[in-house]
């Protein structure tokens, strides 16, 4: 039983040790992937934003410049978004959502959009992308504290396995082993 035990505990720290390993790994790849992802975009900061100039190439730069996105889309909409403008705009350039209403496409015949209201769809999947960016990033970073953190338990699991099974078993052998008399002068 003992040695099952001693089996088992070495075994699970081996697997501890693995998989903390693999997190870290698949941590930095992940993180690594998501910058260079960010940087092959070649998104560069605006003058008002808190990287200007620079390019956009971390979780956080993302996020950040996400944010001054949706500034921006507030600002070319009258502070308002989407889900406050009307879908189409009539003949007198006033927002509707009355397909009756809008103005009509000479080409088309279909009712005219209205333009501001689709700068809201670009954001949105612009700076949607950015902030799973930062989230990829914030979770690779997990996985790279939970790679190290399963790491030293599978080491430590491993020394106490060792120091707790073992160690019984080599002083009992110490034990049985004789000594050597030892004349003691008089």
């Amino acid at each position: 039983m003992k040695k099952l035990l001693e089996y088992g505990g070495i075994a699970a720290s081996v697997v501890l040790i693995v998989a903390g390993t693999g997190a870290i790994v698949t941590g930095f790849n992940g993180r690594d992937r998501v910058r260079d992802d960010l940087a092959r975009e070649k998104i560069v900061g605006t003058p008002d934003s808190s990287i200007p100039g620079q390019l956009v190439d971390t979780g956080k730069e993302a996020e950040s410049f996400s944010a001054v996105m949706r500034k921006h889309a507030l600002e070319a909409t009258g502070g308002r978004t989407y889900a406050e403008m009307g879908r189409f705009i009539d003949k007198n350039g006033k927002e509707t959502n009355d397909e009756q209403k809008a103005a009509k496409d000479p080409k088309t015949g279909q009712p005219v959009e209205n333009g501001a209201r689709n700068i809201w769809v670009t954001e949105t999947g612009l700076s949607t992308a950015l902030n799973v960016a930062y989230f990829a990033e914030r979770v690779s970073e997990f996985a790279i504290l939970m790679g190290f953190a399963l790491l030293l338990t599978g080491i430590g699991f491993l020394v106490l396995t060792l120091r707790v099974l073992r160690t019984p078993s080599a002083v009992k052998e110490s034990r049985r082993q004789p000594t050597a008399a030892v004349a003691v002068p008089h």
